[in-house]
């Protein structure tokens, strides 16, 4: 039996929060310039609010200044397009966030493309995509940023490790798979189709599951001594009519096999905002050239 590590993201995200807000207080004081986050809400969707309010805080706490614009929900895709490129032209703005999902009245490909890629911060513009792609110098998204983190933590290099990642979305699943790539890992993109998808697993030194599904990973899917990073938040019912959240691996089976393992919440979630600031203020060094 190999005994499991709990990685703590929220920790983790703690530290990070901590050297963002202290290089914002290094690059204000050289620079005069303080980075600035716009955040676009389009409607009143209450988790999404949470979500955002959370980010607000949070980019106050590090330094630096928040714009937030809360449009109705029968906001015209034209309008949301008019306020991305007032914030594209915005010099005090150095990265902007638009929360998905978006209204159906609103194609979201065009909103995501309409920002430009030297302030999307959430990493998912198609030029972002692109430069990841091909080993260049891009603003990739905020979750697996934060998994790569969170693997390199714990595991120094990852050279040559055999790396499965469930899950094939443009928002984790592909970044994810490119990154490990970039570390030299041998990455496996799998997914609803793949075939007998637990002896793949099984080969796995790096696990990453971001699939959306609840506890799909077993104990057994899992290779001995094997770092398992779970990407998936699932609220499922609980006694007394009420719910918890679950990741995609059932954690408690993977106790005792994985050397090391994300718990749900806890883990990938706390270093997605954390990794949203470290990429504002990233994106602020490269407009500024600092």
């Amino acid at each position: 039996m190999t005994e499991t590590e709990i990685i703590d993201g929220k920790a983790f995200a703690e530290t990070l929060l901590a050297q963002v807000a202290k290089d914002v207080a290094n690059l204000k004081a050289s620079s005069g310039k303080t980075p600035g986050l716009a955040v676009v809400i389009v409607g009143e969707d209450p988790a999404s609010q949470v979500y955002v309010r959370n980010k607000v805080e949070k980019t106050k706490a590090v330094g630096m200044v928040s714009v937030h614009h809360i449009l109705p929900a029968d906001t015209s895709q034209a309008d949301l397009l008019a306020l991305v490129e007032q914030l594209n032209q915005d010099e005090a703005v150095n990265g902007i966030l638009v929360q998905l999902p978006l209204p159906k009245q609103i194609d979201e490909s065009a909103v995501i493309n309409a920002i430009s890629p030297d302030k999307d911060v959430d990493g998912f513009h198609v030029v972002n995509a692109g430069r990841l792609a091909t080993g260049q110098d891009a603003l990739v998204p905020c979750t697996p940023t934060g998994c790569l983190m969170l693997l390199k933590d714990r595991l120094g290099s990852l050279s040559g490790l055999n790396a499965v990642v469930i899950g094939r979305s443009n928002i984790v699943g592909k970044p994810m798979a490119a990154l490990l790539l970039a570390e030299s890992c041998t990455v496996t993109i799998a997914h609803s189709k793949t075939r007998d998808l637990p002896a793949l697993c099984r080969q796995a030194d790096i696990l990453v599951a971001a699939v959306g599904r609840p506890e799909m990973v077993k104990g057994d899917w899992i290779k001995p001594g094997a770092v398992v990073i779970d990407v998936g938040v699932n609220r499922i019912p609980a006694e007394g009519g009420k719910t918890r959240l679950v990741g995609d691996v059932a954690t408690k089976e993977a106790m005792g096999t994985a050397s090391a393992i994300t718990p749900v919440p806890g883990g990938v979630g706390p270093m997605t905002i954390a990794c949203l600031l470290f990429n504002t203020l990233r994106a602020s060094r490269m407009q500024w050239g600092k």
